[in-house]
């Protein structure tokens, strides 16, 4: 196993989130440090991937809510308390350099981390992210959730086993170095991936949580020992936590990561 660094945080602002990011990522590719994984949990924020368009912001007036274009691939998500993000800083030159490769092995330990607290989840050829293949959940098209005078009427038209994403990825990579991650619903309520943005750019997607598939609250905190031994065993890494204060990492170079911007 390889060394790495494990770097635990609390609630942490998106975009002081992007630069600690930015930072390691340069320290990654200048083999200052070992591969680096950063778990976290963010405000309320709607984050925009290079493929995002404006047709599919829905936030309503008034939400206490930042909307920030980023660099990382795919569509629109949405981040909240509650939600469990990763962000893995790997050098992929230590880890096959196949991009294809490492967005399967990030889908394999937010499997093996959902696993470990007793909830089965999968994969959906042709979609990215975690599916819950068997949960049973009221489909609804947004038209009909803002109807609210048909919302009992068109669950019961709309209720079939239908897939429910409990979590997304999205990655960057520069030189070989990993930035960005996934995002993992543990208990929040999906429903701003449904009625502030159309989530991932799938339209009448359901969305759920550990905390609701089990039925009971679960916390971050209880999560997060799983998430960081699947990421040991899934990219053979021994994991050691640090302080990112004491890692000194020095500014990020421009060529890592484009700029960020917030709406």
């Amino acid at each position: 196993m390889s060394p790495g660094h494990l770097i635990e945080l609390g609630r942490v602002p998106y975009l002081e989130a992007w630069e600690l990011q930015r930072s390691l990522a340069a320290a990654v590719a200048q083999g200052e440090i070992p591969d680096t994984v950063v778990l976290l949990e963010h405000p309320p924020v709607v984050t925009l991937g290079r493929r995002a368009d404006e047709s599919e912001l829905h936030i309503p007036e008034g939400a206490e809510v930042e909307v920030v274009e980023t660099d990382r691939g795919g569509k629109s998500t949405y981040h909240g308390p509650g939600q469990l993000v990763c962000y893995p800083i790997l050098d992929l030159t230590r880890h096959g350099q196949d991009v294809k490769r490492y967005c399967r092995d990030l889908e394999e330990a937010l499997i093996r981390t959902i696993g470990a607290v007793g909830v089965e989840a999968t994969r959906i050829e042709g979609l990215t992210g975690i599916w819950l293949e068997h949960a049973t959940r009221p489909r609804v098209t947004r038209e009909q959730r803002i109807d609210t005078s048909d919302a009992s009427a068109a669950q019961e038209r709309h209720r079939s086993p239908y897939p429910a994403k409990i979590a997304s990825i999205g990655v960057h990579i520069s030189k070989w170095v990993t930035t960005h991650g996934y995002a993992l619903n543990v208990d929040l309520d999906p429903a701003p991936f449904t009625e502030w943005i159309t989530a991932c750019g799938l339209e009448d997607t359901a969305f759920s949580t550990i905390a609701r598939e089990l039925g009971r609250p679960v916390s971050v905190d209880e999560v997060r020992p799983h998430a960081a031994a699947a990421l040991e065993q899934v990219f053979d890494l021994s994991l050691e936590e640090v302080d990112a204060a004491s890692l000194e990492v020095g500014q990020p170079a421009l060529a890592v990561g484009d700029p960020v911007r917030v709406r």
